[in-house]
Order: structure tokens, then C-alpha cells, then sequence
């Protein structure tokens, strides 16, 4: 007698935050880059505004950094706003240092 499997549990949806703002991984290495590029193709898609909620971050490669300036970029084509969020310190530090906080939009830009 076999027995029916039982359902898979449902998988929480860590892509977007209930405010609907995408989370950046904690690290954001160039493996993870494609599916930040394409969670931010789908938060385009999707909203009228991208929220990238940063807040978690510990490191960021610079592969994801470009995906970022990309998206952006590509927001500001379109007119729809691009805000990151609560960036952590580490991801402030690390935009920072290359020079690409003004081209990522972060608050205050490139601040030494």
C-alpha cells in the first residue's frame, strides 16, 4: 500500500518584504547577482515604484553592484523611482569605496 505524499510545506517568499520592497541577499556574491537582476526585472515589472531594502547586507560583490547601477539606471529611463533603503553599514561602506553611491542612489551619495 503506498501512501499519498503530503503536500509540500509552502515556501515563505524571501524576494519581497510585505511593503513590497526586495531584499538584497546577505551576500551578495557574483552567483547571486542574476537572481538580484532578476527579482529587480520582476519588482520593475510589478510596482510602480523599486524599493531595494539593503539592510541586511554584509557584503556585496561588485557584480551586484552593477546589476544595481543597471537598474537604476534603467528606473530612471522610465520613470519610476528607485530607493534603497535602509542600507547597513557594510553596504554603505562598500558602494562607498567604489565610488558608486551617487550611480546606486544611495542617500548622500559619495560621502568621504
Amino acid at each position: 500500500m503506498s501512501s499519498m505524499p503530503s503536500s509540500p510545506e509552502p515556501v515563505a517568499d524571501t524576494t519581497l518584504d510585505d511593503d513590497r520592497s526586495l531584499r538584497l541577499p546577505v551576500h551578495g556574491t557574483t552567483a547571486a547577482a542574476e537572481d538580484v537582476r532578476v527579482r529587480l526585472v520582476l519588482a520593475a515589472d510589478l510596482d510602480a515604484e523599486m524599493i531595494i531594502d539593503a539592510s541586511e547586507v554584509e557584503s556585496v560583490g561588485q557584480a551586484v553592484l552593477q546589476t544595481l547601477v543597471a537598474a537604476r539606471n534603467e528606473a530612471r529611463l522610465n520613470g519610476q523611482p528607485f530607493i534603497i533603503t535602509n542600507p547597513s553599514p557594510a553596504f554603505v561602506d562598500r558602494v562607498q569605496r567604489c565610488g558608486l553611491g551617487e550611480a546606486i542612489g544611495l542617500p548622500g551619495g559619495d560621502m568621504k
